[in-house]
């Protein structure tokens, strides 16, 4: 079977686009107010009444949309239960998943229950983490309320947890039964949260859709101050169409490569070195968002003195940051033994080399492991510097 997402319209709002995995294909369902209709699409994936679930949520999430995810669960005929967690990525460890274990447990979730993630991209990483290792696998629905998890994170299956010496190095592929995004829930999202997820927005503008990246151009040439920086300021239509595009966009990259094996690696642009920030900084000073905006920026900076892509494409990949009102350097240097060590550390690297995703144009990307030490340290010191009077 050929591998690509493919969409289809339904009835009313919503919108499913379906990553075409060969096994164990499914969908993702963008829908206004869908969060009510919740327990109807866990019950179309073959969830059968009386399912115990867990939901697994943050205080502020649980306390805007808990109740009415458990009210649709329920109405569906499932038995639910909820955990709430603190939030943070500083949660993010083998200690919260132990605590969602620790609920399995007492609510006998057996290898037919499911868990729901109803959260952001830290809630949907530890709660498929811990799906994927409880009972040695049991279902898991993503329900993201973040911009970023929308776009990107709840979408493809890689889950996990931080270790002190590096984002994300714990961890398991373990696709959802399905995705289920509702716009509305970004009404409640804090500004910064939303700039942050914009990131991800533009990161898939430059790596494959150049339509994409021209669209939010317009938008931030028509609006020049923040033109990209919220969703009062993004509108209907366009958010709707980056839904749309970055969810399609994953879900193809998700299908054709589903454990990271060549193309997938394509998704980490701006992640290599954001996640050396995220991990020099412990975790408090960047969203990942913002740091992934940061790795963009100096990955841009790399491409071009390699000769792989010009001025003028890196100063329109920076001024899309600028205009999503994200860091455009760091709020302090970086110690460069550190960089240099932390990127040892990175899942990417293969046979000690580190692989960078490089921009050649907007719209194109490759992978390359010979950027020389020195180039990384003088572009990560150029983009720790003040800026020019």
């Amino acid at each position: 079977m050929c591998a690509q997402a493919q969409a289809s319209s339904v009835s009313g709002p919503e919108r499913v686009l379906r990553v075409a995995l060969p096994h164990d294909p499914y969908p993702i369902v963008i829908s206004g107010g869908g969060l009510a209709r919740l327990g109807r699409w866990v019950t179309a994936q073959a969830v059968r009444p009386g399912t115990r679930v867990l939901l697994v949520s943050n205080p502020v999430v649980h306390q805007h949309y808990g109740q009415r995810a458990e009210q649709s669960l329920r109405d569906a005929g499932l038995e639910v239960s909820s955990l709430v967690l603190e939030a943070g990525e500083e949660q993010k460890t083998l200690a919260t998943v132990s605590m969602i274990h620790d609920a399995a447990f007492r609510q006998r979730l057996e290898r037919g229950s499911l868990m729901v993630a109803l959260g952001g991209g830290v809630v949907g990483d530890m709660v498929g983490f811990a799906a994927a290792t409880w009972l040695r696998g049991v279902a898991v629905v993503q329900v993201p309320t973040t911009l970023l998890a929308m776009v990107d994170a709840a979408i493809g299956g890689k889950t996990g947890v931080n270790h002190p010496g590096g984002k994300n190095l714990i961890g398991a592929f373990h696709q959802p039964k399905a995705v289920l995004i509702d716009p509305e829930v970004l009404h409640t999202l804090p500004e910064r949260e939303f700039r942050a997820g914009m990131a991800e927005v533009i990161k898939y503008g430059v790596i494959g859709d150049p339509e994409l990246f021209g669209a939010l151009e317009a938008q931030a040439s028509r609006h020049p101050a923040g033109g990209l920086a919220s969703l009062e300021a993004i509108g209907p239509v366009l958010l709707a169409e980056i839904l749309e595009r970055s969810a399609a966009a994953k879900a193809r990259v998700v299908a054709a490569d589903e454990r990271e094996g060549g193309l997938r690696a394509v998704l980490n642009y701006g992640h290599t070195l954001g996640h050396v920030v995220e991990t020099l900084t412990g975790y408090h000073t960047y969203l990942h968002g913002e740091a992934v905006a940061l790795g963009m920026l100096m990955a841009g900076t790399i491409a071009r003195r390699m000769g792989l892509w010009d001025a003028d494409a890196e100063g329109r990949q920076r001024e899309l940051v600028a205009a999503a009102g994200l860091p455009l350097r760091l709020a302090t240097p970086l110690d460069p033994e550190a960089v240099l060590s932390t990127l040892q550390s990175d899942k990417k690297v293969r046979d000690g080399l580190v692989r960078f995703v490089l921009p050649t144009a907007i719209g194109k990307v490759v992978v390359r492991d010979d950027v020389d030490e020195g180039t990384i340290l003088e572009v990560v010191r150029l983009h720790g510097q003040p800026p020019a009077e």
